[in-house]
């Protein structure tokens, strides 16, 4: 149980900026699903929020360092799922990505990220030095790599590349020399070409061309792009109101629940909402720094900062994506788009975070 200085620790701000975004988020699935085929799929998204908020309140009443100490057994039960779906997992929208329950599906790859912060926190946090050896970085690479070569095969490559990002900033955290530095990013881009020829799929490099020339196919892989630009065009200052989105409710923005749930957003709500749901995510952002600046060993500073960069880089890319920046992925935006994984793990890396701001004090 919490004593009254945790009680008093507990992050209640980021908490209250939880919330609000993924009403925000409630507010738009319904708004493009009401009339649908699908209209109760908000309530299932409120089933999932509930859910997760009561996630969010069993880790932050645990103790971080008992977490972390089962960090292997968490990391091996996630890489034994993953194996498992690439091996016997059925193919659905044309990949292996998630496994049945009986009662609905859950995907893996989202508890994996998890899984990995948590290795990867326990191990850079025993780590003695400044700054990491050669064979520290090898060995810290190959768990990060194991999952992310699993989660690739399944093939889902949005959430393969947030386990390499969450990698990559855990290890520059735990101190990497800069010879090291540069031989990684050699590696990385003589594997470029490689991964071009031998991993991606026709799909997937049609996706890449898309994106540096729309109108190439624009009605096939270069039709999500143009009509999430429109829409967030559409929005102007003000936006159009809400169940009021033409892009949205006339259908002509696919999955505008899930990946696009910010242009539908952008057009209802206009530049006005754009720039409150941003300044929203950037406040939760600035309350996991100050958390990690607070935390009172290298194992709490390690584990934010681990959950930090697997929810900045997948809010970023999802941005940057529906803006046209970046190639279409599968990256749904945290807190916001409709999906249970994503938002179970969402609301466990943040009862992390909490955890670690509630115990800087404990001794």
């Amino acid at each position: 149980m919490l004593d009254k200085r945790q009680w008093q620790s507990v992050d209640w701000l980021i908490i209250l900026g939880l919330v609000v975004a993924s009403t925000i988020g409630l507010l738009i699935i319904y708004s493009v699903t009401h009339a649908g085929s699908t209209p109760d799929l908000y309530q299932a998204q409120i089933a999932r929020l509930l859910i997760g908020m009561v996630l969010l309140l069993l880790v932050m009443f645990i103790d971080y360092h008992t977490i972390v100490d089962r960090a292997e057994v968490l990391y091996l039960a996630v890489s034994g799922l993953l194996l498992y779906l690439v091996i016997f997992g059925g193919l659905r929208a044309g990949t292996s990505r998630w496994l049945e329950l009986g009662v609905g599906t859950f995907q893996p790859g989202e508890l994996a990220k998890i899984a990995v912060v948590l290795f990867l926190a326990k191990y850079f946090a025993g780590v003695r030095g400044d700054c990491l050896r050669a064979s520290e970085v090898v060995t810290s690479g190959f768990f990060a790599g194991v999952p992310i070569v699993l989660i690739a095969l399944q093939p889902d490559l949005g959430t393969a590349a947030t386990i390499g990002v969450v990698f990559v900033s855990m290890a520059l955290l735990a101190g990497v020399r800069a010879k090291l530095l540069l031989v990684g990013a050699l590696f990385v881009v003589l594997l470029i070409p490689l991964a071009w020829a031998f991993v991606l799929k026709e799909y997937q490099k049609e996706r890449v061309y898309a994106f540096l020339d729309p109108g190439r196919d624009p009605r096939g892989a270069g039709y999500q792009s143009i009509q999430s630009t429109i829409a967030v065009g559409a929005g102007g200052f003000s936006g159009k109101g809400w169940l009021a989105g033409t892009q949205s409710q006339l259908q002509f923005l696919p999955t505008p629940h899930t990946d696009f749930v910010f242009a539908v957003l952008a057009e209802e709500f206009g530049f006005v909402g754009v720039a409150a749901v941003m300044i929203l995510y950037f406040v939760i952002t600035l309350r996991c720094l100050d958390t990690a600046r607070r935390a009172r060993d290298r194992l709490g500073i390690h584990v934010v900062f681990g959950v930090l960069s697997m929810f900045a880089f997948q809010t970023l890319y999802n941005l940057a994506m529906v803006a046209g920046l970046v190639p279409i992925k599968g990256f749904p935006l945290p807190l916001m788009s409709y999906g249970g994984s994503s938002m179970l793990a969402t609301m466990i890396g943040f009862g992390l975070i909490i955890n670690v701001r509630l115990r800087r004090f404990v001794n």
